[in-house]
């Protein structure tokens, strides 16, 4: 079953089970990967990786938006925040920890024979790709820093 009939199913579910935050993460999911769908081409179908990288996209803008609201006192919108984050978060594949971070990235500068801060483009090219929903791009480019200096 593809990511996307599985979040279909999954809002038929929240709806019996009256859970509204749940029922509103994900309908905004859907409402975004159909989005992408209709500009991909009329009628075709998103592929998991696809999916994943949408709701990815959408955890990211989530946490920021909560973060921002965390520092304005608004703490029931970072509350409603989060709560969704934590929803998208669920259908993503698990985030690498730091010594797997720092383990695919060593791989990766071998693989591309990087060997100074010149090649990082070279080398984030390659990360980004291989580790894309497995880990943040902030913390794979720190990484790549730390290793190429």
């Amino acid at each position: 079953m593809l990511l996307f009939d599985r979040i279909s199913e999954d809002i038929k579910l929240a709806m019996k089970a009256r859970d509204k935050e749940r029922l509103e993460a994900l309908r905004n999911v859907k409402k975004v990967m159909i989005e992408a769908r209709a500009a991909k081409g009329a009628g075709s179908e998103l592929t998991d990786e696809e999916s994943q990288k949408i709701i990815s996209k959408l955890a990211k803008q989530g946490t920021d938006s909560a973060a921002i609201y965390k520092e304005q006192g608004r703490e029931e919108l970072y509350l409603q925040e989060m709560a969704q984050v934590k929803v998208y978060e669920s259908y993503l594949p698990g985030k690498l920890s730091d010594e797997e971070l720092d383990k695919a990235v060593k791989e990766i500068i071998e693989k591309t024979g990087a060997s100074s801060m010149k090649d990082m483009g070279k080398v984030m090219g390659v990360a980004s790709k291989e580790l894309a929903g497995k880990a943040d791009g902030g913390d794979i480019a720190a990484k790549v820093r730390k290793f190429l200096s």
